[in-house]
């Protein structure tokens, strides 16, 4: 155990230490030994241990995901709260259940199939141009362009309207923080506002030229299912962020994550290059070792019993994706990057109800991009330090400084 780490006994996720950001995994290791529930300075729940986080993932009748009780005095009444609370992944059915259906129904495999033509185009002319410049930024260059192509085309946003949406997606995502600053809950905020204002214009021009619903998830979230059953507009708009935020966000530190990976693992890199056919099982493991999203939330509806602990009803539960993901008891020897690990049931994507809607998709991404990035660009190097979010939720990088040769 790394003897520089902190005394433990006062870990708070509310106020974490500068080396906890770059490097995490020591704290989850002493966490995940010593106290695998361990309740916070708050008064929530921290798991580290993957049959606990598991657990509570498929278990939504006693776990809910709804976060009205715990955003209500984080946010107050806000954009921030009105946006969280309205979304997929931070409700309970009938909410969650009809607004999945709809998006799962232009998420098919037959769909997500016929992206791949699209973005291997996509990702070639993104090569084409870093190859001209010789020293690029892999995650304004490369990484963060590929998800915003995909789900501006999902939701049919013009190319030259893509520009702020990475901005917004930043600024909200991070309200998501445990701890958050004046500043922070402001440019949240105001992101909100903004991104609501511009969806509004979009959804009118798609009610007056509709698309094809079996491709266009906007089109299909517009017109609802067959039975009639349709979406709020306060609904539909905050679920189009949604699906923008978290398709780009993850997507993004995925391969972003695993292209830095690469660098300091260079075997693991030789053997990609000789082998890519060995992608799919390499996206798998950076999706293990470094967890796009490394935190998840749930509140315990009845008094209940986890990993040993009782917890009361109405307890907040922080489910540590990036502990559970490097627990040896469910991944030998978890801190070595392993491209042929099998079996690999990480909790990247979640797990039970609430899996990723966009798991396949973000896969496709993931392998496609790696792939034809290693095939171009072999001997890619980085050029100076990577600069990391500076988040405990979101685990990737701002800056990826690189020089890349043929």
């Amino acid at each position: 155990m790394n003897a520089a780490l902190p005394d433990l006994r006062d870990f708070d996720l509310r106020a974490l230490p500068p080396g906890f950001y770059e490097d995490p995994y020591p704290f989850y290791r002493q966490l995940r030994e010593t106290s695998p529930v361990r309740r916070m300075p708050d008064g929530s729940w921290l798991l580290t241990r993957y049959a606990d986080c598991e657990r509570v993932y498929k278990d939504p009748k006693v776990f809910s995901s709804d976060k009205k009780a715990e955003f209500g005095p984080k946010f107050g009444p806000t954009p921030l709260f009105e946006h969280h609370t309205t979304s997929l992944v931070f409700n309970d059915p009938p909410l969650h259940t009809r607004v999945r259906r709809l998006i799962l129904g232009a998420l098919t495999s037959r769909a997500i199939a016929d992206m791949e033509p699209g973005l291997v185009t996509r990702v070639g002319q993104l090569l084409d141009a870093m190859a001209e410049r010789t020293a690029v930024d892999l995650i304004e260059d490369f990484a963060s362009a590929i998800p915003i192509e995909i789900i501006g085309n999902l939701l049919g946003v013009p190319h030259d309207e893509r520009g702020p949406l990475r901005e917004w997606s930043l600024a909200i995502l991070g309200g998501l923080e445990p701890r958050l600053s004046e500043a922070q809950l402001a440019r949240g905020n105001a992101a909100v506002t903004e991104f609501l204002a511009y969806l509004r214009t979009l959804v009118a021009r798609r009610r007056a030229e509709p698309g094809d619903p079996e491709r266009d998830v906007l089109t299909r979230l517009i017109q609802g299912e067959p039975d009639g059953t349709q979406l709020s507009e306060a609904e539909l708009l905050h679920n189009c962020i949604f699906l923008l935020n978290a398709g780009h966000e993850t997507t993004t530190n995925l391969i972003g994550n695993s292209l830095v990976l690469l660098h300091d693992w260079p075997e693991a890199r030789e053997a990609l290059v000789a082998n890519p056919e060995h992608m799919r099982s390499a996206v798998e493991e950076f999706l293990r070792f470094e967890s796009s999203n490394q935190l998840g939330n749930r509140r315990a509806l009845v008094e209940t019993e986890v990993g040993g602990v009782s917890l009361p009803a109405g307890s907040l539960i922080t489910l540590c994706i990036g502990a559970a993901n490097r627990d040896p008891e469910q991944f030998p020897d978890p801190d070595r990057l392993d491209i042929l690990r099998s079996p690999n049931r990480h909790l990247a994507f979640g797990s039970g109800a609430h899996l990723c809607a966009g798991h396949a998709l973000a896969r496709l991404e993931g392998r496609v991009a790696l792939t034809m990035f290693l095939a171009r660009f072999p001997r890619y190097c980085l050029d100076g330090a990577p600069t990391r979010g500076g988040r405990a939720r979101f685990r990737g990088f701002l800056q990826v400084p690189c020089r890349v040769t043929g």
